[in-house]
């Protein structure tokens, strides 16, 4: 293989998470709660540093779900057949995603608690 360019890098990056939007439909479920959370912290006047660590746990749930994606397509690519390692594979990848939600979760009742209550 070449070397890729910088611009081809971005591009495949890029394909990656516009495919995982418009395929996975919890995806896009965390982009719609993504902008929830950013409209309220709009609304609300946030701090920056609110700002900051609504940022990160955002995209950390993101980062979850594509890497989530990729594990079951590296998964289903491997076999075809039900083997509980590759199950396991799964569950473990998926089980990644909902720790991440539950963080957002809480990472909301911390940041946006103090301006509703």
């Amino acid at each position: 293989m070449g070397k890729r360019t910088l611009k081809h890098s971005f591009s495949t990056a890029v394909a990656g998470i516009v495919y995982a939007f418009f395929s996975e439909r919890n995806m896009q479920i965390h982009v719609l709660a993504a902008m929830i959370a950013v409209i309220s912290g709009y609304i609300l006047g946030i701090k920056r540093l609110e700002w900051g660590l609504l940022l990160i746990t955002i995209f950390i749930v993101l980062i979850a779900e594509i890497i989530n994606t990729a594990i079951e397509k590296t998964v289903d690519l491997v076999t075809l057949n039900y083997h509980p390692v590759a199950k396991l594979a799964k569950n473990l990848a998926a089980g990644a995603v909902l720790l991440s939600a539950v963080n957002a979760v809480i990472m909301a009742f911390v940041i946006f608690g103090p301006y509703l209550f």
